[in-house]
């Protein structure tokens, strides 16, 4: 039994879990990844903003469609209380995995934007028990702690809550850096155990576009280059700023343990006194501690990939009259992801990345899981930013023999995976995703095994992941496309157009010959269906966001015996109203 079903109540099978169905015939192995088929994108299709940004985000990270959830929020952007949090948006997307048969391979429950940043938990507390504090969360810090926050168990609010925090150990310098899987149990001294433990999902929110948050082109933009800068080594500086401030002092007394170990693996820092790093055109990385930090006038650059970040009271907090510098100031000049508290947190250094935060990054791990390892107590603070991004990683070049792209298959195929790391690293395991579920692996000179008898006809999707030997679990991949045929069934789906100005007339026209009826999906949200085996159905451009949108048909046959036949992907460009 997986770590979500356990939790949730059995439903109706969703439209999305039809369509992967249709596409796959088994569950998949209690097995994980730290990739794009590791993530969840919950995406509000109710805001325009959230629509593009996903569409985008998709392309950008080649996120699978079945690995994206639409949940219609219109509701506050600010805040809301934390059983319509559970009821509305944390329940379903777990829901949604839990029926996609995603359990075991999701790390990442990541939204894309335009859903409330503070979720009020005093309902969750016993009367008057919430002390000094102010009883307001963050949405992605309460989804890391999905456990505890779907069974109201506020132990979320704790300073060491956070288990997967690489607690400092009796040695000089930062503790040693772990990858992430959800299905990892946690001890309360950050040891991985055999059984039990606690468990978590990676969250962060890709952007906040409400109040003082940032525009949709800065969003696109701090985010094309974080996934750009993967495996980049940037050659640049971290910086850790030092002042008199309490938001300062509170971590300084760390700093001088993070440089050594970052220069250990000859990546510059430096500790600079002030409160911003003024005129450097370098950097990788920045720990701030100040109410104001006036970047603007700074003349630094950010390097693509950093992570810049500051301890202060509201640089979560997007109302515009909240005061301090919000972190999407930082993002607005190029980090690829910050932070910052959603009420209140007082001069706690729990509730804040400890100056660990670089050094794990910098030793390969992503955005989310440096972020994560680095804060005991992360239920006020709100992670913005690509969490798939890392420019440290050792990322391998992936090959595999026993299919070549774009080949017509049937019955069983043997892939044969091969990984070329840099020196000093080796595989340690492949796993192969079809139409971005797993379904096997196999150890560093084995063999992957897929029966295409039980896949639908048409095109699918081959992705072979290799997974680096050793505890971070750096993994690349290579993508390929396949065309099965064990029934002789095909299907053709056609655009009207390949660019098409949002809410302009845009229609897809089907053939499935002899299928008793066509179903037509955008990422995983059903557009329409048609009786029979060939018709076109009329598309609400308005409902799709802009940017790149992907659409897929799939076919059910009527003959003896029944199967399925699936669409090559239809890509069309959905264009601003210049209106």
């Amino acid at each position: 039994m997986n770590s979500f079903s356990i939790l949730m109540p059995r439903g109706g099978a969703s439209l999305i879990a039809l369509w992967l169905a249709a596409c796959l015939g088994w569950a998949s192995p209690a097995q994980a990844g730290g990739g794009p088929e590791n993530l969840f994108l919950v995406v509000n299709s109710h805001s325009q903003n959230s629509l593009t940004l996903a569409n985008h985000y998709v392309r950008m990270r080649r996120i699978p469609p079945g690995n994206v959830c639409y949940l219609d929020w219109d509701g506050s952007l600010y805040g809301t209380d934390i059983e319509t949090f559970r009821r509305k948006l944390l329940a379903p997307a777990l829901q949604s995995i839990t029926e996609r048969g995603l359990s075991n391979q999701i790390d990442y429950l990541v939204y894309s934007c335009d859903f409330p940043t503070g979720i009020d938990f005093a309902g969750d507390l016993p009367a008057g028990e919430h002390g000094n504090q102010t009883p307001t969360g963050s949405i992605t810090g309460l989804t890391y702690f999905f456990q505890l926050a779907l069974n109201r168990l506020p132990l979320y609010v704790g300073l060491t809550a956070n288990h997967y925090m690489r607690p400092s150990d009796t040695k000089p310098g930062v503790a040693p850096s772990h990858g992430f899987r959800s299905w990892y149990g946690w001890g309360p001294n950050g040891e991985l155990l055999e059984s039990g433990g606690s468990r978590y999902l990676l969250s962060t929110i890709l952007a906040v576009t409400n109040g003082r948050g940032n525009t949709p082109p800065e969003a696109l933009a701090y985010l094309r280059r974080a996934a750009e800068a993967d495996g980049s080594a940037p050659k640049g500086t971290i910086f850790y700023l030092e002042n008199s401030d309490v938001r300062s002092t509170t971590r300084a007394p760390k700093f001088d343990a993070a440089v050594a170990d970052l220069k250990q693996l000859g990546i510059a820092a430096e500790i600079l006194d002030g409160v911003v790093p003024l005129r450097k055109k370098d950097v990788a990385g920045a720990m701030l501690g100040s109410a104001t930090v006036p970047w603007q006038d700074s003349r630094s650059k950010i390097l693509p990939g950093a992570i810049v970040e500051n301890f202060t009271s509201f640089g979560g907090v997007f109302a515009k009259d909240a005061g301090q510098t919000p972190l999407t100031d930082f993002l607005r000049y190029g980090a690829a992801g910050s932070s910052g508290t959603v009420a209140e947190p007082y001069a706690i250094p729990n509730k804040f990345p400890a100056p660990a935060i670089q050094v794990h990054y910098a030793r390969g791990c992503s955005l989310a899981e440096a972020f994560y390892q680095s804060v005991w107590g992360p239920y006020q603070l709100l992670i913005v930013g690509d969490p798939l991004c890392r420019p440290w990683a050792t990322i391998p070049a992936v090959t595999v023999a026993g299919v070549e792209r774009g080949a017509i298959v049937k019955g069983q195929i043997e892939l044969q995976p091969a990984a070329q790391f840099p020196a000093g690293h080796r595989a340690d395991h492949f796993e192969l995703f079809v139409n971005g579920m797993r379904i096997d692996r196999c150890d560093a000179g084995g063999k992957l095994k897929l029966d295409t008898t039980e896949v639908a006809d048409g095109y699918s999707e081959l992705r072979v992941v290799a997974i680096e030997a050793g505890p971070i679990e750096t993994q690349g991949e290579v993508i390929l496309s396949i065309v099965v045929n064990n029934l002789g069934l095909t299907i053709e789906a056609t655009a009207s157009a390949e660019r098409v100005i949002a809410g302009a007339p845009f229609s897809i026209a089907v053939k499935a010959p002899n299928a008793a009826s066509v179903a037509l999906y955008q990422q995983s949200q059903l557009v329409g269906t048609i009786a029979g085996d060939s018709g076109e159905l009329a598309i609400d451009t308005a409902k799709l966001g802009e940017g790149p949108v992907v659409f897929r048909a799939v076919g059910r046959s009527g003959g003896a015996p029944p199967g399925r036949v699936l669409s090559r992907p239809i890509y069309v460009e959905i264009e601003a109203n210049g209106k």
